[in-house]
């Protein structure tokens, strides 16, 4: 009789926990909060009227309710300028109601938001933004949102900026860019004072990725021959976060690699014997004569003319003068013993240059257009040949 009370005893004891545990865990998991989720709606348009917009809303959810929501914009801040302004107003969430007020981060502008969101699946977003004294209705249907790794790779701006290019096929030799620290900006620009380099003048406009990044990214036009200096010495600038070459302006389809040794000299390009043969050359194909040519010291760049016979209207005797620019530089950074020449898209102007007095045309109406020549006439097949040089294969990226 004993035995079995303590046989009872024992399975009482040993039960008796198990129920409470069960039930415990079950509270718990039920307290337990609902995992968040983050998702947005970058596709938003026509928030601030004919303002141009890049902007965003994201979205915090816990169990498929919204709990916290903040709009991103960068406007232009006229629809005659490209500067651009940015505002992140954190926005109050009260059922479909969203709203908020904050200023804008470079002009310090006051901006209040107040906007219904209505939908699921799809979400529309109405009601009104104020910049300023500048009121917008805003009226934003069918809009789906992105989960955070999609809207990421939507922010992904390339700037293609390369510190160590292997050649010069992706980037150019004469095209310079490095990324600085939005303060840091203006002092980097101040500096180039005297330096002798071209500014791209649209990169020193602030864009949106800049407003967002906090970085900003500077493009200039330089000698390759002073390139490599060049980007050294913008390292050590202070806010410079990396500086190299990037893509140019010459279409690597009017681009000859040719051997360096009959056109250098002490290891440089011997300028006039180069100048010389391209304009003789350029000149027996085009049918024409060597006009002018002058060497850009800032880029780096051969500019040069040539004068034909006008075939617009032959019996008034008019002129023609074909202008084409040329790089020529190391086939990759670092020296080589090949040089790459590239050719710019000719331009064409006619003129006349008979004894005075001289007819005059308007260049809006006619005086200047398209040349009547391309690649086609033979121009860079010849030069390739007279280099004994290669041209560009796009389709195999290499040279042929």
């Amino acid at each position: 009789m004993r035995a079995l009370m303590i046989g009872c005893t024992l399975a009482l004891v040993g039960a008796g926990p198990w129920p409470a545990a069960q039930a415990q865990t079950a509270k718990d998991a039920k307290a337990a909060p609902a995992a968040s989720e983050v998702r947005y709606f970058n596709a938003l348009g026509d928030l601030l009227g004919d303002l141009p917009v890049d902007a965003f809303i994201k979205e915090t959810r816990q169990g498929g309710k919204l709990v916290a929501s903040t709009l991103d914009v960068c406007y232009s801040v006229s629809t005659a300028s490209d500067r651009k302004d940015r505002f992140v107003i954190d926005l109050k969430v009260e059922g479909e109601k969203l709203s908020g007020s904050g200023q804008s981060i470079e002009s310090k502008t006051p901006v209040t938001v107040s906007l219904t969101r209505k939908g699921s699946k799809s979400v529309s977003f109405d009601g009104k933004i104020t910049v300023g004294s500048h009121l917008t209705s805003v009226s934003s249907p069918d809009n789906a949102d992105v989960d955070e790794k999609e809207f990421q790779q939507s922010q992904v701006v390339d700037d293609d900026l390369s510190e160590t290019p292997k050649d010069f096929t992706q980037v150019s030799p004469q095209s310079v860019a490095v990324r600085v620290k939005r303060e840091n900006f203006a002092p980097l620009v101040k500096s180039l004072k005297g330096q002798n380099v071209q500014i791209a003048l649209d990169s020193i406009a602030t864009d949106c990725n800049a407003l967002r990044s906090g970085h900003q990214v500077l493009r200039l036009f330089v000698d390759p021959a002073r390139a490599p200096a060049l980007i050294a010495n913008l390292k050590a600038v202070p806010g410079v976060v990396a500086a190299g070459w990037t893509s140019g302006t010459y279409d690597m389809e009017r681009a000859v690699r040719f051997p360096a040794g009959d056109w250098s000299e002490g290891g440089k390009l011997n300028r006039d014997k180069f100048t010389a043969a391209l304009t003789a050359l350029a000149a027996k194909v085009m049918s024409a004569k060597p006009a002018t040519s002058t060497w850009n010291e800032a880029t780096g760049e051969l500019t040069f003319t040539l004068k034909r016979p006008s075939q617009l209207a032959p019996a008034l005797e008019l002129t023609e003068t074909l202008e084409i620019t040329a790089l020529v530089s190391p086939d990759k950074p670092g020296g080589s013993d090949r040089l790459i020449v590239w050719l710019g898209v000719p331009s064409s102007k006619t003129t006349d240059e008979t004894a005075a007095p001289q007819l005059q045309f308007s260049e809006d109406s006619g005086g200047e257009e398209e040349s009547t020549f391309n690649d086609d006439d033979g121009m860079i097949k010849a030069i390739a040949a007279e280099l004994k040089g290669q041209r560009w294969d796009t389709d195999k990226a290499s040279w042929k």
